[in-house]
């Protein structure tokens, strides 16, 4: 029996919706903020094709060197409400699903809610890792 379960990360950003998922959709935006601290995604390791069915893939590189490539399916693109995927190669076909909900202020809440998340992914380290990608995002939305 393999050891999955939930996570649920939120963020409040100073953005619309719509610049928001176009930012979680575009190589050209992807390749400022993909990956926790110390990763870097370049622009040539990010494959986009938004659609049911589609290919999302990125390849981070860490500061030793060392590459992580994740490969995902999407299953449901609803701009700018909603983008889902789904990672078959992790064990038990990890599902992310992020909400994008106007707060009518300027602001946006971004909800990602992931599911068959493995063990390693719910460690406090790995959160702290995807909390500090959350942090890049931020920086470079303030950038736009």
């Amino acid at each position: 029996m393999s050891d999955v379960g939930e996570l649920t990360f939120s963020r409040i950003h100073r953005a619309s919706p719509e610049l928001l998922f176009d930012c979680m959709t575009t190589p050209e935006h992807l390749t400022h903020f993909w990956g926790p601290t110390g990763t870097t995604t370049p622009l040539d390791g990010i494959v986009v094709d938004l659609r049911p069915g589609g290919s999302f893939e990125t390849t981070m590189v860490g500061a030793d060197g060392g590459t992580y490539t994740m490969r995902a399916v999407y299953a449901e693109i609803d701009r700018p409400h909603k983008l889902v995927w789904i990672e078959p190669g992790v064990e038990g076909g990890m599902r992310t699903e992020i909400t994008f909900r106007d707060l009518g202020d300027g602001r946006t809440e971004v909800i990602t809610h992931q599911t068959n998340a493995p063990a390693a992914y719910r460690s406090a380290e790995a959160r702290a890792g995807f909390a500090t990608s959350l942090d890049r995002f931020d920086a470079y939305l303030a950038t736009l």
